[in-house]
């Protein structure tokens, strides 16, 4: 489980994805799948969470009420999939879905990682030592000013220990704040509310969830379900709250009646391409292909987004890093020139 959440984490719920799909793509029944991944698995925690969907489904529990009595464990995506994968008799797809984007997910995480792992250790080197020559240049400049003070450079060691450990608290504090309000299921609308309107963020946000939500919506409409439902099931897998309501604005005019295009024309978060890949879908009685073609687009998308989010955020902590060296050579000559002025009017 996650420190932030109790959910199973991302690395842990690919293999359990690709295991269920590969072995349900097997022709072995869901049932009996869950058995056989339970038994291979070495993770305590997940391995709990199989167990008592298995049990539950023996009990004559459908997969989706299985499935939705581990929401503090799963991910709503991927309940939400199972669920109406099950409802649509589309669970193979799905299972391939689910492990295909899970991966994606996991890759784009690694990706990230790396690319601001050099920029995150400049910035913590800057910080130390930009804080160890701020305040050695502050100390000298009070030396050679004349104020009265000495300069004890164990003291000075002892004064920046403090310092540091004064901003160790804060960050210790910051963090635990964060880890408290993800585990009462606040952060996600308070960063949900950041990835959604706050650019390079937002793109990406913005993408990724369309994706979802056309894929959801092609498999669900192929499996026969009514496109209000449709609607409904597929902007829950968006995984952002903003985003489903916004979606959700096209259920009522669908079922008075409207086309899809009619029904999404006052919903803001979709693109033109999107509006344009409905219209085709409608006209041509081509819908789920249409849909599945928009999950594809705006996946790509999503990917392009992720990775100029990343050159952003790696630019502006390099950025930042440059600006407080920048700041710490401009005090140490501005001190020096001060102490040079000083003794030639002396």
């Amino acid at each position: 489980m996650g420190l932030f959440s109790s959910q199973i984490a991302l690395k842990k719920v690919v293999p359990l994805c690709r295991q269920l799909a590969t072995s349900y793509d097997a022709g072995i029944p869901i049932l009996r799948s869950l058995e056989l991944v339970s038994r291979n698995q070495k993770d305590k925690d997940v391995r709990e969470v199989i167990e008592r969907m298995h049990s539950s489904i023996g009990n004559g529990s459908t997969l989706a009420e299985a499935v939705r009595a581990e929401n503090k464990y799963l991910p709503k995506f991927f309940i939400e999939l199972l669920s109406t994968g099950e409802r649509g008799g589309k669970l193979d797809v799905m299972l391939r879905d689910l492990a295909q984007y899970f991966e994606d997910q996991l890759e784009m995480r690694r990706e990230t990682i790396r690319a601001l792992t050099y920029p995150v250790i400049q910035l913590i080197l800057a910080w130390f030592a930009g804080s160890f020559a701020l305040g050695l240049i502050s100390r000298l400049k009070a030396l050679f000013l004349g104020n009265g003070q000495s300069f004890d450079f164990e003291s000075y060691i002892q004064w920046y220990l403090r310092l540091q450990g004064v901003a160790l608290i804060v960050f210790g504090v910051v963090f635990a704040v964060c880890v408290v309000l993800s585990r009462a299921g606040l952060f996600g609308y308070i960063w949900g509310s950041f990835a959604t309107y706050v650019w390079p963020m937002s793109r990406v946000t913005r993408m990724f969830g369309l994706a979802r939500f056309f894929r959801s919506m092609s498999l669900l409409i192929a499996g026969g379900l009514r496109i209000d439902h449709c609607i409904e099931n597929s902007a829950k897998v968006t995984a952002n709250p903003y985003m489903e309501k916004e979606l959700l604005k096209a259920v009522p005019r669908v079922k008075e009646g409207d086309t899809l295009v009619e029904a999404f024309a006052d919903v803001h978060v979709l693109l033109p391409q999107s509006r344009e890949m409905l219209h085709i879908g409608e006209t041509s009685g081509q819908l789920e292909a249409s849909l599945r073609k928009a999950s594809e687009y705006h996946l790509a998308e999503a990917m392009h987004a992720a990775a100029i989010a990343r050159r952003v955020l790696g630019v502006a902590i390099s950025l930042t890093v440059a600006l407080l060296v920048g700041y710490v050579i401009i005090s140490f000559y501005m001190t020096y020139f001060s102490m040079v002025e000083g003794l030639l009017n002396v």
